[in-house]
C-alpha cells in the first residue's frame, strides 16, 4: 500500500486540492445564500405587487449600503400580492413609517430591495410589516411601450380625420 501511495503522490495531492476547493466552494455558497439564516438580525416583511428578479439571498439596502438579505417570498392567495420576508442587521432600527421598493442597480444591474427610513419616533419591531411599498418596474415592458409609441400615427395632429379635413379659414384682416 505504501509503495502504491509513493508511486501516485502527485495524483493524491491533486485529489486533495480538488476536495479542498470543493469544500471552499460549498462554504462560500452557503454563506452567500444565507441558507442557514437566523444570524444576528431581525425579520421584517413587506407586500409588493411585483417582485420580478427578487429571490432568497437578494440584498436589502439602505442608502446603498447592504443591511440584510431576503430570506423568503410567498404569494398571498387573497390579494395576489407577493410577501417578502427579509432579515435586517439588528443594529439598524427602522421607523414604523419606513418604505420599501424593489430597485435596479442600473439598466443591466442587479435587483435589490431598497429601504427608505421614515421620520416616526416609533420603531418597527421584529416580525412587523412595512406597509408603504413599491414593486419592481417591468423594464422590458417599458422599453416595448416606448418603441411601439415612437412610430404611432395616431399622435396629435396626425389622425386620419385631421389629415383629410380642410384647413381652418383665416380670420378676416381688419
Amino acid at each position: 500500500m505504501r509503495a502504491l501511495f509513493k508511486e501516485n503522490i502527485i495524483e493524491a495531492l491533486v485529489g486533495l486540492v480538488v476536495v479542498l476547493v470543493a469544500i471552499g466552494f460549498v462554504t462560500f455558497a452557503y454563506g452567500r445564500t444565507q441558507a442557514g439564516s437566523g444570524d444576528s438580525g431581525y425579520m421584517l416583511t413587506a407586500r409588493f405587487p411585483n417582485v420580478a428578479g427578487v429571490s432568497a439571498g437578494t440584498d436589502v439596502k439602505v442608502a446603498g449600503i447592504k443591511v440584510g438579505r431576503v430570506t423568503k417570498q410567498s404569494l398571498d392567495p387573497a390579494s395576489y400580492e407577493a410577501i417578502v420576508e427579509f432579515g435586517i442587521d439588528k443594529a439598524l432600527q427602522l421607523p414604523i413609517d419606513s418604505s420599501a421598493a424593489i430597485t435596479s442597480e442600473g439598466l443591466l444591474g442587479g435587483i435589490y430591495v431598497s429601504l427608505t427610513p421614515g421620520g416616526d419616533s416609533v420603531m418597527l419591531k421584529p416580525g412587523e410589516e412595512i406597509t408603504e411599498t413599491s414593486g419592481a418596474t417591468d423594464l422590458m415592458g417599458l422599453i416595448g411601450s416606448v418603441v411601439n409609441r415612437s412610430g404611432d400615427s395616431a399622435a396629435p395632429g396626425n389622425t386620419p380625420a385631421a389629415a383629410n379635413s380642410p384647413a381652418p379659414a383665416a380670420a378676416p384682416a381688419r
